[in-house]
Order: structure tokens, then sequence, then C-alpha cells
């Protein structure tokens, strides 16, 4: 029998913030090789006038629908303020003067534009459309699935938005399934929000498909940085550790001057940032290197002498996969779900930024681990591909519906 899933959405490559689109991208196109049908409906302005466009991408067919929405994944009220307030009048007038208004209207209009699709079970991607896939439940009367990537206790170092937090809520109890990113997360469900640990599944994400079985020759193709390099990847936000990387960075510093510190990734932080390493004196060796496109960043990855990802809560972290790829040693917080598939990364909590400056001190003065941690952590991706996790999602998807039809 092949399905037809109906997804709500907020990111899909090229149009993404973070981990989330390519996550949803992956998860699509596994899908996709198996057979299910997609139609997938995401927040952000198409190229109608009308601000919905139907669309049909050229690598392989499944339907998307644009709804015009300022909805961004990392939203604060505070924020989606700010970035509003800055539209002209006009256009504010379109997407709503706060978050709430904006995800009404984002529900609304996705609910009103997949009335036809006939799906047989509905698939939501996060917080922001769960009352989308709510009402699309009830008009359809399909089954719902709901898919943790991340939380409103992740994002805010457990000091939630109670809007927020009780909407998560709301579309938990709602779901008939729930796939989490990780057993972390799955605890975060358990403990904190009061979910069955038997209502969830976990489904680590895969690494994406151009990071799979890359040669070794990729990584020694790309020119090499004259000083060891330490990179940190990600959103510049407390959320990221980045605080943590630079208390390790000044310790690193101490004992080893040559030592470079790469922060890629943007974030209202940043200015914050770049006067707390010049505080602790690392303003000739840590290089604030911006937003980096995705070739960009494979330069990173293949330069980097380790990779730091000191998240404080971090529901998985695909930039810790696609360090990997290249054959770089990594560093995760023991707060993070990619640590369950990365079993040959060194293992840290956030806080202990002193072990985390010695993992990095060890991996620079030890040739024969760095050259062992390479290959090993690759080996550790083999079988993380978006086709297998698909599968595990296809399975979830038919016993979700084989339950509907018995209850």
């Amino acid at each position: 029998m092949s399905l037809h899933a109906l997804m709500f959405g907020w990111e899909y490559p090229p149009l993404h913030l973070g981990g989330l689109g390519v996550a949803c991208r992956g998860l699509v196109r596994g899908l996709l090789k198996l057979d299910i049908k997609i139609t997938l409906a995401l927040p952000h302005a198409g190229s109608t006038d009308e601000g919905v466009s139907f669309l049909s991408p050229t690598e392989t067919t499944f339907h998307s629908i644009k709804i015009a929405s300022r909805l961004t994944p990392y939203d604060s009220e505070d924020d989606y303020a700010w970035r509003v307030h800055k539209l002209p009048a006009d256009v504010r007038d379109i997407y709503g003067e706060d978050l709430g208004q904006s995800i009404e209207y984002f529900t609304a209009s996705a609910v009103e534009m997949t009335k036809n699709t006939a799906p047989d079970i509905i698939h939501c991607h996060d917080w922001m459309t769960y009352d989308a896939g709510i009402r699309a439940k009830a008009f359809h009367r399909r089954p719902l699935v709901a898919h943790i990537h991340a939380t409103e206790l992740d994002r805010t170092n457990f000091r939630p938005n109670m809007w927020i937090y009780d909407r998560e809520r709301r579309g938990f109890a709602a779901a008939d399934r729930i796939i989490a990113v990780s057993n972390y997360t799955k605890g975060i469900l358990v403990r904190h929000y009061g979910v069955p640990a038997e209502k969830v599944s976990v489904v680590h994400n895969g690494n994406a498909e151009d990071f799979c079985n890359l040669p070794d020759s990729v990584r020694w193709s790309v020119p090499r940085r004259k000083l060891p390099m330490v990179l940190f990847l990600g959103r510049l936000a407390i959320q990221k550790g980045i605080h943590q990387f630079l208390a390790m960075a000044a310790e690193v510093h101490r004992i080893r001057p040559d030592v470079e510190f790469v922060i890629a990734g943007s974030g209202s932080m940043v200015g914050e940032l770049v006067e707390k390493s010049i505080a602790l004196g690392l303003e000739r060796c840590v290089i604030f290197a911006g937003k980096v496109d995705s070739n960009e960043a494979k330069t990173l990855y293949a330069q980097a002498d380790c990779f730091v990802m000191p998240s404080l809560s971090e529901p998985f972290g695909l930039v810790a996969l696609e360090a990997a790829s290249y054959g770089t040693p990594v560093i995760l917080s023991r707060q993070s779900g990619a640590g369950e598939v990365l079993n040959h990364a060194f293992k840290v909590d956030f806080w202990d930024t002193h072990k985390m400056a010695d993992c990095v001190l060890t991996i620079l003065r030890d040739d024969h681990l760095a050259h062992q941690l390479r290959s090993e952590i690759r080996n550790d991706l083999a079988s993380l591909t978006w086709a297998n996790q698909a599968g595990i999602v296809k399975s979830i998807y038919e016993r979700t519906l084989s339950n509907n039809l018995t209850a």
C-alpha cells in the first residue's frame, strides 16, 4: 500500500536557519524513495501576491505548499516583534504584530490549503505546526504524528515561555505517536511534559547525503591552515554553549597559544561574544567567521583539528555528524543526542570546561590518537543514513495506522 503523509513544517532548504530544515529534507527524500507520497506545507513567503504557491521541486515529485508567514524556528516573542516592526506598515498588517497572531494565520492557512489532500497520516515538525496538525487531524480524521526536533526547554535552558510550553504539551497530548530525535529528548518529554514513555519512538537523525561515505582524499584535498584550529559551528545562542566554548578556549590558550579558535555562525549575541573574547585575552586567536554556507562549512570541517559542540541542551546536533563525516575528532557535551550515535567522540558535561580543554589538548598533542579517532568516528556513521531512518519512520506510520484501525 502506498501511503500519503501530510506534513507541516517551517523549514526546507535552501531556506533554513538550522538543523531542522536539513533533517526535514533528509527525511522527505528518504520517505519518497520508499514510495510514500508527501505533501509538505511550509510557512514562508511564496512567489505569488496571495502568498501561496504550489511547487514541484526538481529533486523528485512531492507537493509543497508555501504559506506567507514571518515564522522562524528560533523566534521568541521579543525577536518576532523586533523583526516585524522593521517591516513596512502594509506588510506588517499581513504578517501580524505578534507571534501568536502569525501562528494562527499559518495554522488557518495551512489547514485550508490542505483540505483536499486526502492523507493517510499527518506528520508535524515541532511546536509552531502543532495547532495545524491538530486541526488537520480533526478535519481528515487521520492519525497525527508529532516529530520533536527541539523543545522549548532546550531553547531556553529550562526557563520556558509558558505560552509555547503549553502549546507543546497540547500537541503531545493530541498526537497518536511521537517521534523524538534522541533518547535524551525522549527523557525530557517524559520527565518534564508528562508524556508516557510508551508513546514515544526514538528515531535519530540521519547524515545528509552529501556528507555520506566521503573518501579520505576529500579531507586532505582542502588546503591546511598554518596553525592548529578548533571549530565551533552553530547559532550564537546560549543553548549552543558558546560561552563555554570561549571559557575552554581561554584554558587551551594558556597552554597552547598557537591554537586558533574559529566560531562560525550568526546571532544576536555576536557583539557580546566579541567583547567576552577580548576580556579573556583571546582577540588574536578567536576568529568570528560569521554565518557560513554549505561549502564554507565543509572546508572548515576538513581543516579543523577538532570540532567542539558544547551545547547546554542539544536534542541531536547534526553538525557533529557533519564534522565526523570529514574524520574530524569530535568533542560533545553529554547533554546532546548525537552522543548516542557517535561512540568514538569525547563526551563531557557542558559545564566542565576544564575537562573540555583537556580533551582538546589531548587531541592536539597525540597524533596517533587523533588518527585513530578520525578513522573510528567515521565508522560510527556507516548505518546512520536517511534511507535507514526513513524506513523506521515508515514502520511507525504503519503501526500507528494499524493501531488507529483497531482502536
